[in-house]
């Protein structure tokens, strides 16, 4: 009897172990949340619809064509990527419950290019990115906070921040519009904001200040802000809003003969979004503004010829702009990233080559990145353009001038930097 007990015990357990072997065998080598052997999964909010969805809502489309052509060319290690895209109509408290999803329903291994200075304070504070490990790569706002590596240890940005953005502004106002009244219109949060305490820091004084609530943006609102500007009687005003609020500043403007020289900051003068709000091109000519990338219809620029040959064929009927460049090379750069973490992924292997591998990635931004061990900094670094009378953005001067900067108390300097080339037919290799 006892012979039989234990030869049913013997008989059990190796029943078990079998199982847990073949069970094992069945598990993807790799079991990191939102990775399988032949998948991995990312999560982006942006808002889709809204007042800011202008321009924006093409990012993630744009992302998503640059990975379809990767997936189509073998992916990652073997690995095809997926982007799950939540619209948060630029909303902080909606941008919360839908990153929430993207982590615990939809499970993605990394969040890519997440959208708004105030959507992502909220998001990192009430979802606990950092806690759980979450890399977000790319954010689509240059708040300089973000900054932070020991407050953002998992996040790292991509543009330069608002902050080296006013600086850069204020260095360029000194050297061609000394003596003129100053005016500037700003959205009134941490975006606009960064930028207003690197203006006072640098020692600009504006004769006219206007700030407004994000949402609050339109023809109505706009006629206030023309009103305080053209009664201040400034010659030069600089515009740091979205470009859903630029459209209604240059068209109400326009309506009641009001011409300053117009200095629109980078996240609100894409041209071809401003004509499809229906800004006139008569407008546009000759207002200026900040820029990191080379215009999307220079295609003697090898970034610009590559991803516009990509948006023909996986994302058809989407106008190439500067919103759809930015989505490219997001999506560029995350390849980049994904492959420098090796083909053993984990949330801290991405984390890890950000932090040692991040600065060599090309990028079709003209400016260094700043990242390493001690920084999670973008692009550091602008030109200044002018937009001519059909529409498109020229360096101003003639050639590109680029000025980098910190978000600190360091010097605006002129930059000789060149950034690498683009990886041949646009793929990274594994290497």
């Amino acid at each position: 009897m006892i012979g039989k007990t234990r030869r049913k015990r013997t008989w059990f357990v190796a029943a078990v172990l079998a199982a847990g072997s073949l069970f094992a065998t069945a598990l993807p080598a790799n079991a990191e949340t939102g990775v399988t052997t032949s998948s991995i999964k990312l999560g982006i909010t942006l808002p889709l619809t809204g007042a800011a969805s202008p321009g924006y809502n093409k990012i993630g489309n744009a992302m998503n064509a640059y990975f379809k052509y990767v997936n189509d060319n073998g992916g990652v290690y073997g690995r095809k990527i997926t982007l799950v895209q939540k619209n948060d109509e630029y909303s902080p408290q909606l941008s919360i419950a839908k990153t929430n999803e993207l982590i615990l329903k939809d499970k993605v291994f990394a969040l890519v290019g997440p959208l708004g200075t105030a959507n992502f304070t909220a998001v990192h504070k009430s979802v606990g990115l950092a806690r759980r490990g979450v890399p977000s790569l790319f954010l689509n706002t240059g708040f300089s906070g973000f900054s932070n590596k020991k407050s953002y240890p998992s996040s790292f940005m991509i543009l330069p921040s608002y902050a080296m953005e006013a600086k850069i502004v204020a260095q360029f106002l000194k050297e061609n519009y000394a003596g003129k009244k100053l005016g500037l219109v700003y959205q009134n949060d941490e975006f606009g904001i960064d930028g207003l305490g690197a203006f006072k820091a640098a020692g600009t004084k504006f004769d006219v200040t206007v700030p407004y609530t994000s949402g609050t943006q339109s023809a109505a609102t706009a006629q206030t802000w023309v009103s305080q500007l053209a009664a201040g009687g400034a010659q030069v005003v600089v515009f740091f809003g979205v470009t859903s609020a630029t459209a209604p500043l240059l068209a109400v403007a326009a309506a009641a003969k009001y011409a300053p020289q117009w200095i629109l900051g980078s996240v609100g003068a894409d041209p071809l979004t401003l004509r499809a709000l229906g800004v006139p091109l008569a407008v546009l000519n000759g207002a200026q503004t900040l820029a990191g990338n080379p215009s999307p219809n220079d295609t003697s620029d090898e970034y610009v010829k590559q991803f516009q040959e990509i948006n023909t064929k996986y994302n058809a009927g989407t106008a190439f702009d500067d919103y759809v460049l930015q989505g490219m090379n997001i999506g560029l750069m995350t390849v980049q990233a994904l492959r420098a973490a090796g083909k053993n992924l984990t949330r801290k292997g991405l984390i890890r080559a950000m932090e040692t591998k991040g600065s060599t990635f090309a990028s079709v931004a003209y400016s260094p990145l700043g990242y390493s061990r001690t920084s999670n900094v973008g692009h550091t670094g602008y030109y200044m353009a002018v937009m001519d009378g059909n529409g498109d953005r020229k360096p101003f001067g003639g050639s590109v001038t680029l000025y980098t900067t910190d978000s600190g108390s360091g010097p605006v300097v002129k930059s000789t930097f060149k950034r690498p080339a683009m990886p041949a037919k646009g793929l990274p290799s594994n290497s």
